[in-house]
């Protein structure tokens, strides 16, 4: 996609300052939390749902990686108990700050985050806040619809509440094995998840009795899939009040170059776009790797808005197009709550210029050649005992850093070398590395990124063996 077709689906938001933004951008009905026009009021950016109506904060949050015990996220520690007294000050100042969309899930935290979302949500009135949550049958276990059915109650009562604004089918598109073991196809899984137990229909069903008042999805995976939800829509079957999908500045264009198996983000958007659909957006900052960019794009970046953090980019490009409601952040710490609501009281929308500038960071990005690993943790546990986005992480480090060893005819590279195997065992236990993976393949049908993760824990495993060789010989 060119510039010019870019800047003709953000709707001549992208051009403009933000001032006219709020008084051009349309169907979003861009506003203050408190109703003002005026940009300059520092107040949350705020998006009008077309379809429910529902005023929505332009920053969503997302409460998969909430803080535990002793500092740090669920995910990285998954024994530690949640601290529920930091979750309940952190939804308290977003919601002072005018954020009023939570999203949950029952497979966030280890299938805790929407008990924590819910006790401390209870202490707020229940008509000032939206809950986002999700069914999220992955397992084969869940899909029977007495199974299904039961999640879905369940997360009524951790919530406490009666009903849920925003429930998604979580995840269509990927694939998974049923009882017997059997890989499934992805229009398999998803009939396994959704249609065969008549579960879909069911929801439905809900909808029109009250528990859930918006229906949509989350995608990740087979375009097929996306796209025959929404031929449904088209011909009336089911109608979507508004999709999840990945958006951000490097997955806008490289995103199937990055891994054959995805979609770039423009396309899913224009499908959106094109049927007045409202996009709810995931990764903005690609599980963090965009706030996270080499230090050689830091310096580019800094050149130009030197006060601005790094994430800020990222967050101001998803929040421009005309049409998304929200953008999600995973917030486990105070500071990136505050700072993500500054980005967004008010939205100061990326300009022409600014997004040639980043489209010419994603080609960079992307000639970096990293994994495109969010450190999701989906692909765990591995039942070899692997660190698999440990092992990634390391990897797209060394690169960030410059330290990834290519050459022996490289001046640096016994340095690099040097570096990258220290700092591997440093990060990756011994018995945690990638020599110790069978190719077994339990984990590729859980990855949103569709990473081939057997295939590259071969590749590292050669690279770093190669490494060890290498310092051998000298």
């Amino acid at each position: 996609m060119n510039r010019r077709d870019f800047l003709k689906i953000f709707g001549g938001a992208a051009i403009a300052s933000a001032p006219v933004l709020s008084a051009c951008v349309g169907k979003n009905e861009t506003q203050s939390a408190s109703s003002s026009q005026n940009a300059s009021d520092g107040k949350m950016t705020m998006r009008r749902n077309p379809i429910s109506g529902d005023v929505i904060s332009l920053l969503g949050y997302g409460m998969m990686r909430l803080p535990v015990v002793g500092g740090g996220a669920g995910r990285e520690n998954p024994n530690a108990p949640i601290d529920q007294d930091l979750v309940n000050r952190q939804i308290d100042y977003a919601l002072e700050h005018g954020v009023n969309y939570f999203d949950t899930s029952p497979a966030y935290c280890q299938g805790r985050s929407e008990t924590s979302t819910g006790i401390a949500l209870a202490r707020h009135d229940r008509s000032k806040f939206f809950i986002a949550t999700k069914l999220s049958n992955f397992a084969a276990s869940n899909w029977s619809r007495k199974e299904s059915q039961e999640m879905f109650y369940n997360s009524l009562k951790y919530l406490q509440t009666d009903y849920v604004d925003y429930l998604l089918l979580h995840a269509i598109g990927g694939t998974a094995r049923d009882l017997n073991g059997k890989n499934l196809n992805p229009l398999e899984t998803f009939n396994a998840r959704y249609m065969d137990n008549g579960i879909l229909d069911w929801l439905v069903e809900q909808k029109k009795e009250g528990k859930i008042r918006n229906l949509g999805f989350s995608y990740h995976g087979d375009i097929a899939i996306f796209d025959m939800l929404l031929k449904w829509h088209d011909e009336g079957r089911y109608k979507w009040d508004f999709v999840q999908i990945e958006l951000n500045y490097l997955d806008w264009n490289f995103a199937d170059e990055i891994n054959p198996s995805n979609t770039d983000a423009v396309y899913l958007y224009e499908e959106l776009q094109k049927r007045g659909i409202p996009s709810v957006i995931m990764e903005p900052l690609l599980g963090g790797r965009l706030a996270n960019v080499p230090d050689p794009i830091v310096a580019k970046m800094k050149s130009r808005r030197p006060e601005d953090s790094i994430a800020s980019w990222a967050f101001r490009f998803a929040g421009t197009p005309e049409g998304v409601v929200s953008v999600l952040s995973g917030m486990t710490y105070m500071e990136h709550l505050v700072e993500n609501v500054k980005t967004y009281s008010p939205l100061e929308p990326i300009t022409a210029e600014e997004d040639e500038f980043l489209m010419d960071i994603a080609k960079d990005i992307y000639n970096l050649k990293t994994i495109p690993c969010n450190e999701c943790n989906y692909c765990m546990p591995c039942p070899y005992g692997i660190d698999i986005p440990a092992v990634f992480v390391h990897y797209n480090k060394m690169i960030k850093e410059g330290n990834l060893p290519q050459s022996r005819r490289d001046e640096v590279y016994a340095k690099q070398r040097k570096a990258f195997l220290v700092g591997y065992d440093r990060s990756v236990p011994r018995l945690r590395q990638v020599d110790h993976c069978i190719g077994c393949g339990e984990c590729r049908p859980h990855c949103p990124q569709n990473i081939n993760i057997p295939g590259e824990m071969r590749r590292m495993d050669r690279f770093v063996e190669q490494l060890k060789r290498n310092s051998q010989e000298e």
